[in-house]
């Protein structure tokens, strides 16, 4: 049995985001391999995080900045220590390893923020997240934060090809973690009984708004005209009065905000329809659609690390990720290539440039789903199979037993990593120091 402490960047909201998922089911793990987690955070408190009681999970607040963290991971004494995003094992890694020199530090990244950013800078640059330079400051304290873990969770087959090929981050470093999918329910509505459209997505994300707003100004009304009384339903957590402010019934377009159960609304609706123009990790929105057998229209970027048709087209290899300076060039904005990649995708995958072409290539994929019975039907049982391949990317070896295997051997483990080594050298310790400066002036 291993003693764990997971320190949380939030609180674990399930119901809220895909990261709130992933973290959960990270927990459940653990516990149901036999091993005792304790959680801890400096995140103020939510009416949407999850129960960790009823998995005999202790859970604890924490202060940023201060020694009385360093005497409580002493007391704990955990063999695992799993930092929730990098911005978490800047703050209190070099805590863990001066109090707890021999516990495990794993670093669970959620999706690659520097990615996520460098494509939202490329989008408001150039409205292309291809051209997304990857070589940035964040990426440079984001692959810091992996060298000085001994395991990194990565969520996506492509996130650790870009680690492994353009970053160099040594394979014994990395493990591959993808977003854990709940069964598919034992039955799901027919074609005739679903209606209307639906997106939904934590508003509080950047992709997420983005997202809602090409639906408003460019794409929903070109499929109210085609179909006119279809609705277009809008979810998600954290609703701004922004958002609540493009509701118009009229329109079609309906801004519901909080769903009480996503798998409901999901797969009441005939079409999920997801816009995503940047962004980096996996799409629970889109997982949802297939566990529930609801076809999906979205963007290269929407089925990253799902579609795995999409490893060997547009830029990627099999050999990985083709480098060529510091521009990314992964991914594909050519309409047959795009189609190509979506040939197994449980509806249609179309480009993220939201120009005229674009948009009218999106919209006629949406409304050919929603209006002909034999294409949705087709796109319907294509969900399980692509689950299936999802799934099966998963490591043999599960997360408790590759965790235990590593904490067994983590003197050898860790001389093999010399960059590992070298960023803990005190020269390069500035997190720390600027912690420690933090909280001299805070007494």
């Amino acid at each position: 049995m291993l003693n764990i402490v997971v320190i949380g960047y939030v609180w674990p909201e399930p119901n809220s985001s895909a990261a709130g998922q992933n973290m959960l089911s990270l927990i459940r793990q653990h516990c149901d391999a036999g091993n005792k987690v304790t959680f801890l955070t400096a995140a103020a408190d939510s009416i949407h995080k999850a129960d960790l009681a009823k998995f005999d999970v202790t859970s604890e607040a924490i202060a940023l900045n201060c020694s009385s963290f360093d005497e409580r991971i002493r007391e704990i004494s955990p063999d695992v220590v799993i930092f929730d995003r990098y911005m978490t094992e800047e703050q209190f890694s070099w805590r863990v390893k001066d109090a707890c020199p021999h516990a495990l530090r794993v670093l669970n990244t959620e999706d690659l923020h520097s990615l996520r950013q460098a494509r939202h800078d490329a989008v408001k640059s150039s409205g292309d997240a291809s051209n997304a330079q990857l070589n940035t400051e964040l990426a440079q304290r984001e692959i810091a934060s992996i060298l000085r873990s001994d395991l990194t969770l990565v969520i996506s087959q492509y996130e650790k090809q870009l680690l492994e090929n353009h970053y160099n981050v040594p394979r014994a470093q990395l493990r591959l973690h993808p977003l854990f999918v709940e069964d598919a329910p034992t039955s799901t509505l027919d074609y005739s009984q679903r209606q209307h459209f639906v997106h939904i997505g934590n508003f509080r994300h950047a992709p997420n708004w983005d997202a809602v707003l090409q639906l408003k100004q460019h794409i929903w009304p070109a499929i109210r005209k085609k179909i006119p009384d279809a609705q277009l339903h809008i979810y998600g957590a954290y609703l701004p009065k922004k958002a609540s402010q493009l509701h118009n019934v009229a329109q079609g377009f309906i801004v519901k905000g909080w769903a009480d159960n996503a798998e409901e609304v999901i797969s009441s609706a005939r079409v999920l329809i997801a816009p995503i123009r940047f962004g980096a990790g996996i799409k629970g929105k889109l997982l949802d659609a297939m566990r529930t057998h609801t076809p999906s229209v979205t963007t290269w970027l929407g089925s990253e690390g799902i579609s795995l048709e999409g490893i060997s087209l547009g830029g990627i290899s099999s050999e990985g990720i083709s480098s060529k300076g510091d521009l990314l060039d992964t991914h594909t904005n050519n309409e047959k290539e795009v189609t190509a990649i979506s040939t197994h995708w449980p509806g249609a995958i179309c480009s993220p440039i939201m120009d005229n072409h674009a948009v009218d290539n999106f919209v006629e994929h949406a409304v050919s789903l929603y209006q002909n019975e034999t294409r949705w039907q087709k796109a319907s049982k294509q969900c399980e199979e692509m689950l299936k391949a999802y799934r099966a990317q998963a490591d043999d070896m599960t997360l408790p037993e590759h965790l235990q295997l590593l904490f067994n051997g983590l003197k050898n483990h860790r001389k093999s990593l010399f960059l590992q080594s070298l960023l803990w050298h005190q020269s390069l310790n500035a997190t720390k120091y600027m912690s420690q400066w933090i909280e001299e002036k805070n007494k």
